[in-house]
């Protein structure tokens, strides 16, 4: 009977260790439209996910904005405060978009340039489904999505509906009133 009980203790000692080292983290962004909450998938994307949750530990996204909003495309932010000043980043990380993730309505992606393995700070909010964005892409690589929004789809919604227009240095699709994330917490 005690070998029972101490074997049934261990295999639940070990499930729920195995539970705890791959629940995924939560991210609660309070923006000037409301809050939004991602659920990261550490499992997926290991690299990215403590890339993003470093950032948020070092308050890096507390008074950035959305800088780039196309409704039924994406929202763009993480790099740039109110006045168009760009925060200074870590090194770029690997592009992780081979994790079999999809850049589905909901989904969070980290942004990059034309090179596969610039991402540093700046990530995206799907508004739409964007399959041409998934790996490989139409450049090899695509966009590695890392998360999803669990809370607050109606602010995305918002968000993308927001009016925008030219603004230097990006040119076009800028929010004509600032779309602040005002503050980003890692949830317990």
């Amino acid at each position: 009977m005690r070998l029972l009980a101490f074997l049934l203790s261990l295999t639940l000692g070990v499930a729920m260790s195995s539970a705890n080292a791959t629940s995924n983290p939560r991210v609660q962004l309070e923006t000037s439209q409301g809050t939004i909450v991602l659920e990261l998938d550490a499992e997926k994307a290991p690299k990215t996910v403590e890339n993003f949750t470093q950032y948020v530990r070092d308050g890096h996204y507390d008074g950035v904005v959305f800088h780039r909003v196309i409704p039924n495309f994406m929202v763009q932010g993480g790099g740039y405060d109110e006045k168009m000043k760009e925060r200074s980043t870590r090194a770029s990380i690997q592009n992780e978009a081979k994790n079999g993730l999809k850049n589905v309505r909901g989904s969070v992606a980290m942004a990059r340039t034309s090179a596969p393995h610039s991402a540093s700070a700046q990530f995206f909010i799907n508004h739409a489904d964007n399959g041409f964005l998934d790996y490989p892409g139409q450049d090899g690589w695509g966009y590695a999505v890392f998360g999803k929004v669990v809370e607050g789809m109606d602010v995305v919604d918002k968000i993308a509906a927001t009016p925008t227009g030219n603004a230097a240095p990006f040119g076009r699709d800028v929010p004509v009133t600032p779309i602040v994330i005002k503050k980003a917490t890692l949830l317990p």
